[in-house]
């Protein structure tokens, strides 16, 4: 009898050991740093999460996960959203993370983005809505009048960064969040007092700063790049700016602009239109801003590439100077491209 005893306690302590295991000891089937589970305001809850749990191979034993989180109420407390799961993490916490709702934010990080489109994608990328309703929005008047843009402008509410935002918040939170981040932006380093100095608008700025953002990537020269494009408009001179070419084209592999690209019938065509674009050409970054905002005053008219292809550029106050530059620059590489053909 005693024997018998004795088993039946071994077992129960073999059994209590087992279990301690199952609830706190490393639940993850997953290689990697972390996996996400998400939830979405459709459908039922519980089958989204342990379809998640079984196709994801997030937890070992999806069957003592669903026991302890429907005795922890988990299906009735869980909301919408998206939940962090570490590799190593034991049941208990993970049903503890999702009993209290404890989302995990997506980092979202913008760095350059040139169309509507570009940011709709990132956006059904990274959070619950979806790309296509995210630029049916981009594209509406009506929806954006409450940001204070329209479609054309809508970029310019974008300072390149990384944000913080909840995966289900809304498109129009989205974008609230990112406008109040850039808000704060214009609002440090008397950037709005400088703008007003130059004789701008922050969107005016920022328009200009899109456009030497796709000119030059030598931040030592963008703010002579902007004196000129400042020089051009307050003498209403046309801007004549390439990008606003392969902006107006959709084509931003274009490397050479030809005159027949000149012809094209639109308001981002800077060489047809006096004046600035109706909206940025891509999302600038802050150095690219500053750049602009910081701009020395110059004499400066025409600039054009260097014939050593070295990226930075010749600037003049005259035509009959620049354009002995932009001969040179295109004899340069009128040679470099003939190379190329020679087998």
């Amino acid at each position: 009898m005693k024997k018998i005893s004795r088993y039946i306690i071994i077992t129960i302590l073999l059994l209590a050991v087992i279990c301690v295991w199952l609830v706190f000891g490393s639940a993850t089937a997953f290689e990697g740093k972390s996996k996400y589970i998400f939830v979405r305001d459709t459908g039922n809850i519980k089958e989204q999460v342990m379809k998640q749990i079984d196709t994801g191979h997030i937890v070992r034993f999806p069957g003592v996960f669903n026991l302890i989180a429907s005795n922890a109420d988990v299906w009735q407390r869980l909301k919408p959203g998206r939940f962090e799961v570490k590799k190593g993490e034991n049941i208990l916490t993970i049903v503890r993370t999702l009993r209290n709702n404890t989302q995990s934010p997506v980092r979202f990080t913008i760095i350059k983005l040139r169309l509507k489109e570009d940011l709709a994608k990132q956006i059904g990328k990274n959070f619950s809505t979806d790309s296509a309703a995210a630029i049916h929005f981009l594209d509406s008047n009506d929806s954006l009048k409450q940001l204070d843009v329209d479609s054309n402008t809508v970029l310019s509410l974008i300072i390149p960064d990384t944000y913080l935002i909840k995966w289900n918040t809304s498109l129009k939170n989205i974008l609230k969040k990112i406008k109040s981040e850039g808000e704060n932006f214009w609002k440090k380093n008397d950037r709005l007092q400088k703008a007003q100095q130059q004789g701008l608008t922050p969107l005016q700025v920022y328009t200009i700063a899109s456009i030497i953002e796709e000119e030059t990537n030598k931040n030592d020269e963008k703010g002579n790049i902007a004196s000129v494009y400042i020089n051009r408009l307050n003498k209403g001179m046309p801007l004549q700016a390439d990008p606003t070419i392969k902006y107006a084209l959709r084509d931003f592999s274009i490397r050479r602009i030809y005159y027949d690209y000149l012809k094209i019938e639109s308001p981002y065509n800077t060489y047809r239109n006096k004046g600035l674009p109706p909206g940025p050409v891509c999302t600038p970054s802050q150095a690219t801003i500053d750049a602009v905002l910081n701009a020395p005053k110059t004499e400066y008219l025409y600039f054009v590439a260097k014939n050593d292809f070295s990226g930075y550029h010749h600037f003049s106050n005259n035509f009959a100077e620049h354009e002995q530059y932009a001969k040179a620059y295109q004899k340069a590489l009128d040679s470099l491209i003939s190379k190329k053909q020679i087998p």
